[in-house]
């Protein structure tokens, strides 16, 4: 039999998400017939609104017939598409030919990681999105896990918390690393000024590496002065790759459609384009987005698709607001969910698998450990506003009685 892969076995089994099921089905066996809200994973909930549905609908009867039927088509996805995106999303600021679709972000950081291989050397902001670290160490970017610290060795991590405003101190930033850098931000709520992106860009160039930043929940913020893409910075185009996605805005978690842009302006130090080497990776280990997806995502760009998911995104936000609202009124520092859909919440005198479980069992609530993002995320939970309104609202009244203060 071959050997295991080695990197593989680093990861032990350490994902978060499987470990608060472990969690929850201990709970539901220990006590049958009590209805658990989450508030944790950070799945849509709300149905497709009816012109995304009307053009899948109109897609599927097509390849029923000879004149409407497509099969492979281009890996980087549908011309119109990539159109639809460098005018709606970038209003021209990239072009289409930048443009990759994909079947989401998720699967975009792995190819990402492919793309720059195991030599490459990764940055990241702790706490972050758990999928760029354990995608790096699966290509073997990294060393083992450092058990006292949480963390792998040869990955720089980028502490961000309250004090720095969870933006890292730039100057942390190893010289030719892959950066990733994520607003709003997954799981802390925090969205980066301009000013703050602009020093990032700065950085990034200093030190002549690359800034993948994952714009995925730009469409939540509301402040018009805070940049939904990179390529709003001057700059970033010779150093910055940028992937977003359908999935939280247009309900696509399901459906399976995001997209990354990579400049022809990014170089390696050769002077060859980057570019160039993402569509080989592109063409070769992906067959393109469905096109039921991509109807779907024309569709959540045209001018009725964007109104409808306009109001649902306004259905999430208002879920953060009022979670938001509860956790402050009981006392707790609360951050993010108001540009975001996620809520950061401070937990003081527990750590953060203790707080789940406290929440769990005492409201049967459901939260994300902050530790599960990186070691700066201990002590906090992560709150995710999707969900539907009645479910919200049942959590915020459990939330209110537990922790409910004497004599209020």
């Amino acid at each position: 039999m071959l050997t295991r892969n080695p990197h593989l076995a680093r990861l032990k089994s350490r994902y978060l998400f499987s470990e608060i099921g472990r969690r929850r089905r201990e709970f539901a066996d220990a006590h049958p017939g009590v209805r658990v809200i989450s508030l944790g994973i950070g799945d849509t909930t709300e149905p497709l609104v009816a012109p995304i549905v009307a053009a899948v609908r109109e897609r599927a009867a097509a390849m029923g017939t000879r004149e409407g039927y497509a099969g492979y088509g281009d890996e980087q996805g549908l011309t119109a598409l990539r159109q639809k995106i460098a005018e709606v999303v970038y209003r021209g600021q990239v072009a289409p030919e930048e443009v990759f679709v994909s079947d989401g972000c998720k699967c975009d950081i792995g190819r990402l990681q492919l793309l720059f291989g195991p030599a490459a050397h990764l940055a990241v902001q702790d706490p972050s999105y758990p999928a760029y670290v354990d995608s790096a160490v699966i290509t073997g970017m990294t060393g083992d896990l450092i058990e006292a610290r949480g963390q792998f060795a040869g990955i720089t991590y980028l502490p961000c918390h309250a004090d720095n405003g969870f933006f890292p101190v730039l100057e942390a930033i190893p010289h030719r690393s892959l950066v990733y850098f994520c607003s709003p931000n997954n799981p802390t709520g925090a969205v980066a000024t301009r000013a703050q992106l602009t020093q990032l860009v700065t950085a990034v160039r200093e030190r002549r590496g690359v800034l993948v930043f994952d714009a995925a929940y730009s469409a939540f913020i509301r402040d018009e002065g805070l940049p939904r893409s990179i390529y709003e910075i001057p700059g970033a185009r010779e150093v910055a790759i940028e992937t977003s996605s359908f999935s939280k805005p247009a309900g696509f978690t399901g459906v399976r459609l995001g997209w990354t842009v990579v400049p022809r302006d990014l170089r390696y130090e050769d002077g060859a384009a980057v570019h160039d080497d993402f569509n080989r990776i592109v063409t070769t280990v992906f067959n393109g987005a469905s096109v039921f997806a991509q109807a779907a995502g024309l569709a959540a760009l045209g001018p009725d698709g964007l109104a409808a998911t306009r109001r649902q995104i306004d259905h999430y936000m208002g879920n953060a607001r009022l979670i938001r609202e509860t956790l402050e009124q009981a006392g707790f520092k609360v951050f993010g969910g108001v540009n975001a859909p996620y809520l950061w919440a401070r937990i003081p005198g527990k750590t953060s698998w203790e707080a789940f479980d406290e929440l769990l069992y005492q409201a049967h609530v459901v939260a994300t450990p902050g530790s599960g993002f990186g070691p700066a995320g201990e002590g906090y939970l992560r709150f995710s506003a999707f969900a539907h309104r009645e479910d919200v609202e049942e959590a915020i009244g459990r939330l209110r009685r537990v922790f409910a203060k004497p004599g209020s």
